[in-house]
């Protein structure tokens, strides 16, 4: 999978495709999945453009993991959950599915179901809704 200057993440970057923000600072963005795992399934992107974290500068990992620690924090407090799953993948074969360095974050608890990547679209309205809890709750 090479990179995609015009893959959903970069449109979305780019302020051409539309997202519900939870977060934002120089190098990263955060913001809510469209087709969670589970709910409060935010996404932490860098600005870099960069297929995988191996593609990705050293100065635009180190941002992704502190935004990726923020918001794992925030989504915690806000959702009440016990744990945080988070997760990374790079490359088609490892279950990347946008050619876009990206760390998802997923409360849970140890009864959690979770759904499979990218199969239900969830409601815009809920998912404002849990980004203003979590937006709330960052420090």
């Amino acid at each position: 999978m090479a990179y995609d200057p015009d893959n959903i993440f970069a449109r979305i970057l780019r302020g051409t495709s539309p997202c519900i923000p939870v977060y934002e600072d120089e190098e990263t963005l955060a913001f809510m999945d469209i087709m969670p795992e589970a709910e409060g399934h935010v996404l932490v992107v860098p600005k870099e453009p960069a297929e995988t974290l191996f593609d990705l500068s050293e100065r635009g990992a180190q941002a992704c993991i502190r935004t990726t620690r923020l918001i794992g924090i925030a989504v915690k407090k806000a959702l009440g959950k016990p744990g945080v799953y988070i997760s990374q993948l790079n490359g088609a074969e490892a279950g990347q599915t946008v050619p876009h360095c990206h760390f998802h974050v997923i409360p849970c608890t140890a009864e959690t179901t979770y759904h499979p990547h990218a199969t239900v679209r969830a409601d815009d309205e809920e998912l404002r809704e849990i980004a203003a809890r979590i937006r709330a709750c960052l420090a």
